[in-house]
Formats: structure tokens, C-alpha cells, sequence
């Protein structure tokens, strides 16, 4: 498979692993987190007026979604604002690295049972389930943030390196599972060469740079899920052994290791989560919206185990039955909960393309408030911009249903491309590519509903 190492290009080799540019873009990226913070508690309450609303569920959501992500990967990872502070308690400094041992916290390990990514899937769930609140009411923006914060700062104070990006963030969960799309990729340049190289400097750090944050060991890294493409290994490693590579997209979903079932339901997570937002805020059933702003009552009850049935049992289910009808019709004995895990990655290309066609519903029928909410973030009749008082200005209108059909066309077809691959591996070899009909007409169905859902 042809790759092509990025960092070849010496400009791009200067701005990855100088300290400098990724400071400057983190410590913005932090001032903005802290205003949005600022702007739940202190500005309007009117969300499309308040900076927190704008700023973090549609500007900040439209580049990761649909830019950050299916092009680079976990590379918002490396710069996000919220284990910032955290990271710099833990290392005793904020540019460093220092030469001697410095920094605060106990630096234990995290426990073995929890390294995966269900409390991940939890966390995304549990926001999921309040989010109609989130991303209407700037308060609870807020607090939402602010608490993740500070748990970020006190995990890093508590374990090692960034356990909460890797095992608690529910943003990171998605990110990590979606990354394997990315035509992006940090990987060593000869695996010999670290077998070599007895030290492990990427791992445990040297005076050019800290061990890596996320714990990865690159002379082993097949995928992108836990690379938070930090840079680190490339200022640490001595023989310039890792390279960043531009690949085919996708090429993550067709490898063989490292398929995990906490993996496999974040897939199916992600997917529901989708379809159930589309429903709520986009279909013509009023009701199940009031259902889902009425936190703590008897409607919202309703609503929250109808959103975990369908995402905990039925997706996952119905998936597992057409799964099973295949694994009866392959040479040899295949486990059909082995084969679930295997071709649930398949979901993936399709699970972000129905994030990024339902993402398209609102984002360009909202943006034009944030240049009022620049201007004027807390809605203190401030002017700062010249554009305080501009007018709600809906753009593409007329070209976004368009472009979420070829958005979620192309996942469909991207999802059964996969679905091939996955049954041409090991012992279905012989499997006749056709007989994957369960599993193609399970995306084929869920993109029709979403068509129905957004398009109309």
C-alpha cells in the first residue's frame, strides 16, 4: 500500500516537532474553552446569543466533524484545550521538557480491567441522554465543561500521562474509533530498527521529549484509535524512525489486530446516537423533542430507555442476527460474536457520514450567529467586531439536502466495500462476497431511514 511520509516536506518537519506552534495553538484553544466556560455562566441565556452555544455545538462541531476528523485524525487530540492544564501540573513545566525528574501527582497506573474504551462509551452515553439540554442551555454548557476540566486535572494529578484522553473522554471515544478513517497516520518507519533500540525513548521519554502521553509503544501501533498524534515520538526518537504518513483512507479498517468488542459498540453507539438525533430534532414528532428537554420526568424516562434500547440492544441486535446467518454459511467454524466484533468496523465510514449529514442539518442554518457572538459574547452590548447586530442569514440552504444524500451514498458504499474486504480475511477466503447480503442490507436499510430522517 503506497504512503508517503509527510515529513519529508522539511517546513512540515520544522512546525511538527518545534515546541512552539503547538503551544501557541493550544494556549488559544484553551483561552477559548475558558470564555465558553465564562459565556455558560456569565452571558445570555439565550443560546444562539451566547458564545458557549455558538462557539463549542456549531463552530467548534463543524470543524471536527466534518474537517478534524476524516482528514487528520485524532490530530484535534493534540491540541485540545481541556487536559491542558492537567498535562502541565503533571510535567512541572509548559513548553519543557525538563531534564530531571519534575512535575506533581501520583503517577499511578491505570487499572488493567478499565484499559478499554467502555467507560468511554458510558460517558458519551450518559451526555447523550441530557444532550437536548447541552446544547440549548448555555448554564449547563457550562458546568458540562467545566466539569470535564476538572476531571481531566484530577486524573492527571491521580495516573500517568493522559489517562483521561485515552480512557475517559467521552469525545476522545468517537474521535479514536472515527480516526481509523483519517488519510493520516503516525507510524515507525522500520519496525527492526525499534527492536533494536533497547532504550524505547519514544515510550519513556528523553531530554527532546516526554515518553508518549498516551502510553502507545509506536514500534507496535497498527491503527490510529489511541495516537494522539502529540508529536512526541518524533522529538524522542533518535533515529528518526517515525514518519507521518498521508495513506489511503481508511486503511485502518482492514487490518486485522486490534479489534476489540468495546470498539466494535462504540460503532453501533455513534450510529444510534445519529439516527436518535435525527428523529428527535430533525423529525416531525414534536413530542419526542419535549420528551427529551423534560430531564427527570416521566416522558424523559421514557425517552432515555427507548434511547438505550435502541442503541444498547436493538442496532447491535438485529446486526448480530445478520451476522450470524453468514457465519453459518462460512468454511470452518467461526465464532458469529468474533465475526459481530469483525464486521462492525465496517459501520464506521457509514456512522460518520451519518454524523456529518445530520451535522450538515444545522450547521449552515446557524453559523451566521457566530459572527454576533464574536462581537458580543456575553451579550453585553459589546461591538467588537462590527457585527454585533447581524441578522440570522441561513447559508447553502438550498444545497445542503443535496450534499447529505452524497454524504451518506458514500458511507453506504464505503461501509460495503469494507463489508468485502472483512469477508475475503482468513478462514472466509473462500466466502463468496454475495452471501455478506445481511450485513450490506442492515447499512442499506439505516442509510434509507436516515435519507427519510434528513432529506425527506
Amino acid at each position: 500500500m503506497v504512503r508517503y511520509n509527510l515529513i519529508q516536506i522539511p517546513v512540515l518537519r520544522t512546525l511538527l516537532t518545534n515546541r512552539w506552534p503547538q503551544l501557541i495553538i493550544r494556549a488559544l484553544a484553551l483561552a477559548g474553552f475558558l470564555l465558553a466556560i465564562l459565556a455558560g455562566f456569565v452571558g445570555t441565556p439565550v443560546g444562539n446569543r451566547n458564545f458557549a452555544i455558538i462557539m463549542v455545538w456549531i463552530a467548534w462541531w463543524a470543524l471536527l466533524i466534518m474537517v478534524a476528523v476524516p482528514l487528520f485524525g485524532r490530530g484535534w487530540c493534540s491540541i485540545c484545550p481541556i487536559p491542558i492544564p492537567g498535562e502541565w501540573l503533571q510535567n512541572g513545566t509548559i513548553l519543557g521538557p525538563l531534564k530531571k525528574k519534575s512535575g506533581f501527582g501520583l503517577k499511578m497506573r491505570w487499572p488493567n480491567k478499565f484499559r478499554n474504551i467502555w467507560l468511554q462509551n458510558v460517558a458519551f452515553t450518559v451526555l447523550a441522554l441530557f444532550s437536548i439540554v447541552i446544547l440549548t442551555q448555555p448554564r449547563i454548557t457550562g458546568i458540562v465543561l467545566l466539569a470535564l476540566i476538572l476531571i481531566a486535572v484530577g486524573t492527571s494529578f491521580i495516573f500517568e500521562r493522559r489517562t483521561f484522553c485515552r480512557y475517559l473522554c467521552p469525545v476522545g471515544g468517537f474521535i479514536g474509533l472515527y480516526s481509523q478513517v483519517s488519510p493520516i497516520e503516525v507510524r515507525v518507519r522500520d519496525t527492526s530498527v525499534c527492536a533494536g533500540h533497547k532504550v524505547k525513548t519514544c515510550y519513556t521519554g528523553n531530554e527532546d521529549g516526554y515518553g508518549c502521553p498516551w502510553g502507545i509503544f509506536p514500534g507496535g501501533m497498527v491503527k490510529n484509535t489511541n495516537c494522539g498524534t502529540c508529536m512526541e515520538c518524533l522529538r524522542t526518537c533518535p533515529y528518526d524512525n517515525i514518519a507521518v504518513n498521508l495513506r489511503p483512507p481508511g486503511t485502518d479498517l482492514l487490518q486485522l489486530r486490534g479489534r476489540k468488542l468495546d470498539e466494535a459498540f462504540k460503532a453501533f453507539i455513534m450510529l444510534g446516537s445519529a439516527v436518535v438525533y435525527s428523529v428527535v430534532l430533525i423529525g416531525p414528532w414534536g413530542a419526542l423533542k419535549t420528551a427529551a428537554f423534560a430531564v427527570g420526568s416521566f416522558a424523559w424516562w421514557g425517552y432515555a430507555l427507548s434511547f438505550l434500547a435502541f442503541v444498547y440492544l436493538l442496532l447491535p441486535g438485529i446486526f448480530y442476527l445478520a451476522v450470524r446467518f453468514i457465519s453459518q454459511n462460512v468454511p470452518g467454524k467461526r465464532k458469529p460474536l468474533r465475526m459481530f466484533t469483525e464486521y462492525a468496523y465496517a459501520l464506521v465510514p457509514l456512522g460518520l457520514a451519518a454524523w456529518i449529514a445530520f451535522s450538515l442539518s444545522f450547521i449552515f442554518t446557524n453559523v451566521s450567529y457566530l459572527w454576533s457572538v464574536l462581537s458580543d459574547p456575553f451579550s453585553w452590548g459589546w461591538n467588537l467586531f462590527g457585527a454585533a447586530n447581524s441578522s440570522w442569514t441561513p447559508y447553502f440552504s438550498k444545497y445542503v439536502p443535496a450534499v447529505q444524500v452524497l454524504v451518506l451514498i458514500v458511507g453506504l458504499f464505503w461501509s460495503i466495500t469494507v463489508i468485502q474486504r472483512i469477508s475475503g480475511e482468513r478462514t472466509l477466503s473462500e466466502y463468496k462476497p454475495w452471501r455478506t447480503w445481511p450485513v450490506v442490507a442492515y447499512s442499506a436499510f439505516v442509510t434509507v431511514g436516515l435519507l427519510w430522517l434528513l432529506v425527506g
